[in-house]
């Protein structure tokens, strides 16, 4: 019978999107956009590549609907930063790169 969109409604992929930052590379703030299809706590962390974390963005319960946040980079050295998401079940990173 093969398998129908409908059997992907469960599936968080569907549920939460994180998309990447624009401008990429960035100098010296970018701007993430992520979206919740259902209200549950999303925590939108930034990591350096030894995995410190620099900033928590979000930390806090969201309805439905389309984010954006800007991160700001202008006290970081140049490099490559990690942007992790994690809502409910669903946790995905992007890497953003600062230039200097």
């Amino acid at each position: 019978s093969g398998i129908t969109s409908a059997d992907y409604q469960n599936n968080n992929e569907f549920l939460f999107k994180i998309e990447n930052n624009f401008p990429n590379p960035f100098n010296p703030s970018t701007v993430i956009k992520y979206t919740v299809k259902k209200r549950t706590n999303v925590l939108l962390k930034v990591f350096n590549l030894s995995g410190e974390e620099i900033v928590t963005l979000v930390n806090e319960e969201k309805p439905e609907g389309e984010y954006s946040i800007s991160f700001d980079g202008k006290n970081l050295p140049t490099g490559v930063y990690i942007a992790q998401i994690i809502a409910g079940d669903f946790k995905k990173s992007i890497k953003m790169l600062l230039l200097k």
